[in-house]
C-alpha cells in the first residue's frame, strides 16, 4: 500500500494545530537527579530514588492536515504522551497549545471543566483496545450518541443520522446500529471506535496501536480505513505505534522515541532512507 500523503501535500502545510514544549512527566517521588541520570544512553528509571522518567523535555508540533507517527519500542513514552495530550496523564511540567483553543493558552494548565470541553470538541482518541474507548453493553449507536451528547448535540434524530453515517464511513453495515460492540470482532470495534472519535468533526485524532493485536488482514483493513478517513477529512493525526511499518505506510513526519526522550525527527521518508541515530537504524533494520 503506497503512503497517505505526498510532498506536494506536504509543501501546503503551513499551520500548526498542535505544539509541545519541555513535556516532562515522572512516575515516583523524584528527585533533582532524575532527568540528568536517565535518558536514551541508559534507561528511564532514576538510580537514585528509583522514579521512572516517561517525557523528557519532549517537544512536538502537528500541522493542518497531517500525520504526525511517534515510534519506538515498549516503554519508550509514545503512549504515556499521548495520555498527556488527551489529559489522561499529568504532566510535571510542559506546555501544550492548540490552534483551535486560545492558542495562547497552555492547555496543561487548564481546569478539569476546561479540559474537557477540548476533548469534546477538538479531539477524538482511539486505543488500542477498545475496552477503553467503547461501552461494550451500550450499542454501536449508543456508543456514538455518548459522543455526540458531551459535544451538546441533544437532537435524538440528528444523533441518529450522525450514527448511521459514521457507521457507513466505517464500513459497517447500518443494522449493526443496535448491536452492541461486545459482540463484534475485533477489527469491527476499531472501528466502532474510530466512527465514535470522529462523531464531534474534531480537529485532532490521536491513534495509540489501534492495529495491534489484529490479525494481519484485518490490520490491513484498518490501516486502509484510516488513510481513507484523513484523504477525506484531512483531518490532523497523531499516530503512536511499535511498528515502523505502520508507521510508513500513514505518517508525513515521524519522532523516535526511546527512554521517555525525542532521539530522532523528521520526514518518515527521509527517516526511513537514512536514519541517523543508532536506535532508529536498529528499529528499521529489524524490517528487513
Amino acid at each position: 500500500m503506497s503512503k497517505i500523503n505526498d510532498s506536494k501535500r506536504l509543501e501546503n502545510i503551513d499551520k500548526q494545530v498542535l505544539i509541545g514544549r519541555n513535556i516532562n512527566l515522572i512516575y515516583g517521588d523524584g528527585c533533582e537527579k532524575c532527568f540528568e541520570s536517565t535518558g536514551y544512553e541508559s534507561n528511564n528509571i532514576c538510580k537514585y530514588c528509583g522514579s521512572i522518567v516517561a517525557c523528557n523535555n519532549v517537544n512536538l508540533e502537528l500541522y493542518e492536515g497531517e500525520v504526525l507517527g511517534i515510534v519506538g519500542e515498549s516503554g519508550s513514552g509514545k503512549s504515556t504522551l499521548l495520555k498527556i495530550l488527551f489529559f489522561q496523564e499529568h504532566a510535571n511540567s510542559g506546555e501544550v497549545y492548540i490552534s483551535h483553543y486560545n492558542k495562547d493558552t497552555n492547555i496543561l494548565e487548564l481546569s478539569d471543566q476546561k479540559k474537557r470541553y477540548i476533548k469534546n470538541h477538538f479531539m477524538g482518541i482511539v486505543y488500542q483496545n477498545p475496552h477503553l474507548g467503547l461501552n461494550l453493553d451500550f450499542s454501536s449507536g449508543g456508543n456514538i450518541a455518548e459522543k455526540l451528547l458531551m459535544a451538546n448535540l441533544y437532537n435524538v434524530e440528528k444523533i441518529r443520522d450522525r450514527g448511521k453515517e459514521l457507521l457507513i464511513k466505517t464500513n459497517i453495515p447500518v443494522e449493526r446500529i443496535d448491536h452492541k460492540p461486545k459482540y463484534f470482532s475485533g477489527g469491527m470495534q476499531q472501528r466502532v471506535q474510530i466512527a465514535k472519535a470522529l462523531s464531534n468533526n474534531p480537529p485532532i485524532l490521536l491513534l495509540d496501536e489501534v492495529t495491534t493485536g489484529l490479525d494481519v488482514s484485518v490490520q490491513a483493513e484498518v490501516l486502509d480505513l484510516i488513510r481513507e478517513i484523513q484523504r477525506e477529512l484531512k483531518i490532523s493525526m497523531i499516530v503512536v505505534s511499535h511498528d515502523f511499518d505502520v508507521i510508513k505506510m500513514l505518517a508525513d513526519r515521524t519522532i523516535v522515541m526511546k527512554n521517555g526522550s525525542v532521539i530522532e525527527s523528521g520526514l518518515t521518508d527521509q527517516i526511513m532512507e537514512d536514519p541517523q541515530h543508532p536506535y532508529t537504524q536498529q528499529l528499521i533494520n529489524s524490517l528487513l
